[in-house]
């Protein structure tokens, strides 16, 4: 066997929540079975499966944090150029497979590159901060349950403490919380940090992991996520054995280990309590339950909702947990829509909170099961907003609902800003229109990522959480009303579509209609000829102020056509009072794409049953 390795060993810790226990005496003891190693092959260290598990609740035992990360203990540099570095950019965050054993997916994520690109982060990091070298730059890690996380948190250190930087290390962390970390003043806690890294992968599978990057001025954006990858490419080609030891030995002296999730959870507490008038137990009698799909929210239910009062006795997959085996952590997930639906109405509970996997995204779900979920928790949020803003503008992404834009505009006062797909697009956006004089207070996707200008601009889902429970509390406070009627009634009149879907139509990049082109050329094509079919028919509209794709109103309802910018793909939304309209703006779309071969239309054929 050839090539240079870092040692690296770590045990697997996994476990599963038991939904039905209390969360005042609840800890998940888990056996642990060792995963055989197979032979090197081609360079890569293959393994037999994924750990088993098995559980045991043992009431006796205190509440603990059990999650779940299994590690290679071997990683091997081998080859790898710039274009694999810079496939792992995902917009403005990392994303890469991590874990071996699904096939067809290699790892691309290994140890040396999770180094490389810590220290090329290190590197830009100096470059912003130049101004201000006189003292050693601290950079804080946290990570959510995924069973990748340990050993990446690992290189990662390495990378930072070999560039010279201090690291503190979180362990399981929020994505919000890793941001804050950078704007809170508390040196008990090393704060505030130069830099932030959040190792994540939200809500895609056990196997896949990644990296976003945050400094006080808030997220990095896909131009600094490109240099930061190009950079690490060439920091990875000049690796050698003597700088592997050294980052090594540097990190057993630069990392510390440090709690921050605690303050992170005090500081969403006292937001509550400020709103309610400084009342200690503002939620007392309320009966709140969560589900953290196993993710990294499970601190919310013990360290948020209980020291506010709440009962939150029902809540389930607290516990970290990183294979995800009760359903993805997902909000958008339908599944895991039901679970938390079906834990509100089994525990008669007011409210029920669910979390993606690291916490930036959430929705919720009233005492009768209704969902506050796209564009219904916009709708929710808004208003909020709104009563504290009167006037001012939502931002949201493409894909919402005409009923919204009425909703906002004509029940609520305020002005709905429609931009693009992706958090940080519409963030973005939010930002731009107030510097240039345009007051907007709330950016925010139908996928449940919520942005307030209150909150620096941090798509925070605790936070979003919070904005709920700060109006309970008020009207608990204020005798105006209790339990989860107050939200509900503040969404009355959000008129909702009868049907809604989302078909994706791929792009074959090997047909000869494209002619040797790329497949963003093509699916430009399509849109334009989409946009002029539209122009002559009188039964459609063309949205007057569009940002993405080609919108188009009709039969009471409309679509919206838009193409992926990384992907051979063009997504396609409809929404329509009824099943028969919805079909009539399919085969609107449908009948403009026949002249386009390359393009798969088979999913709207189904749906528009030809």
């Amino acid at each position: 066997m050839s090539g240079k390795f870092v040692q690296h060993v770590l045990v697997a810790h996994c476990c599963q929540q038991d939904r039905h226990l209390s969360t005042q005496n609840r800890k998940d003891c888990c056996t642990l079975y060792r995963n055989e190693l197979l032979p090197l092959i081609s360079g890569k260290v293959a393994w037999t499966g994924i750990p088993a598990m098995q559980l045991h609740t043992h009431s006796k035992l205190n509440r603990g944090n059990v999650y779940c990360n299994a590690a290679s203990p071997t990683a091997v540099i081998t080859s790898v150029d710039k274009s694999a570095f810079l496939k792992l950019q995902n917009g403005s965050d990392i994303r890469g497979v991590a874990v071996d054993g699904v096939e067809g997916e290699p790892i691309s994520l290994t140890e040396p590159v999770a180094q490389a690109i810590a220290a090329s982060f290190a590197s830009w990091l100096l470059e912003k901060k130049k101004s201000n070298v006189s003292k050693r730059l601290r950079v804080s890690i946290g990570h959510d349950s995924r069973i990748s996380a340990q050993k990446l948190q690992d290189a990662v250190s390495r990378g930072l403490a070999g560039a010279g930087f201090d690291v503190i290390q979180y362990g399981l962390a929020s994505t919000p919380a890793m941001f804050n970390s950078t704007l809170t003043k508390n040196e008990d806690v090393e704060c505030p940090v130069d830099g932030s890294i959040m190792i994540t992968a939200s809500h895609l599978p056990y196997n896949r992991n990644g990296f976003k990057f945050f400094t006080n001025a808030g997220g990095l954006g896909k131009a600094d996520i490109k240099i930061i990858l190009e950079h690490a490419a060439e920091i990875y080609k000049n690796f050698t054995d003597e700088s592997l030891r050294d980052a090594e030995r540097k990190a057993t002296q630069a990392v510390k280990r440090l709690d921050y999730m605690t303050i992170y959870s005090s500081n969403l507490v006292a937001a509550v309590r400020d709103s309610a008038g400084n009342v200690e137990k503002p939620l007392e009698g309320l009966h709140i339950v969560v589900d953290a799909g196993n993710g990294a929210g499970g601190f919310f239910a013990g360290n948020v909702l209980e020291p506010l009062g709440a009962v939150t006795f029902g809540s389930q997959f607290l516990e970290p947990n990183g294979l995800f085996p009760n359903h993805i952590p997902n909000p958008e997930d339908k599944e895991a829509m039901k679970a938390i639906t079906r834990a509100v109405l089994d525990n008669k509970a007011d409210l029920g909170i669910i979390f993606d996997t690291d916490v930036d995204r959430s929705a919720a779900v009233d005492s009768s099961g209704h969902e506050f979920n796209r564009n219904r928790l916009i709708a929710l949020i808004s208003a909020i907003v709104l009563e504290q803003h009167p006037g001012t503008t939502i931002v949201t992404d493409s894909v919402t609902s005409d009923g919204l834009t009425a909703f906002i505009e004509k029940k609520l006062g305020g002005r709905h800003h429609r931009f693009k797909r992706g958090y940080k697009n519409v963030i973005d956006e939010a930002i731009r229109l107030n510097s240039v004089g345009e007051e907007a207070h709330l950016a925010i996707e139908t996928s449940g990522h919520g942005a307030l200008k209150e909150n620096n601009w941090l798509d925070d889902g605790a936070y979003l959480m919070v904005k709920l429970l700060n109006k309970l509390a008020s009207a608990k406070a204020s005798g105006v009303g209790s339990g989860s009627k107050v939200l509900t009634d503040l969404v009355d009149g959000l008129e909702e579509p009868g049907i809604a879907v989302e078909l994706r139509l791929k792009i074959d990049q090997n047909h000869e209609d494209l002619k040797g082109g790329s497949f963003h050329d093509y699916g430009e094509a399509v849109l334009q000829h989409l946009s002029n079919v539209t122009d002559s028919d009188p039964k459609l509209q063309k949205a007057p102020d569009n940002h993405e794709g080609v919108r188009v109103s009709g039969y009471g309802g409309w679509f919206l056509l838009r193409l992926s910018l990384h992907d051979p793909v063009m997504a396609l939304n409809i929404e329509a009072p009824n099943n028969e309209d919805a079909v009539k703006l399919g085969l609107a779309v449908l009948s403009a794409l026949t002249g386009f071969p390359a393009l798969d239309t088979s999913t709207l054929n189904k749906f528009v049953q030809v």
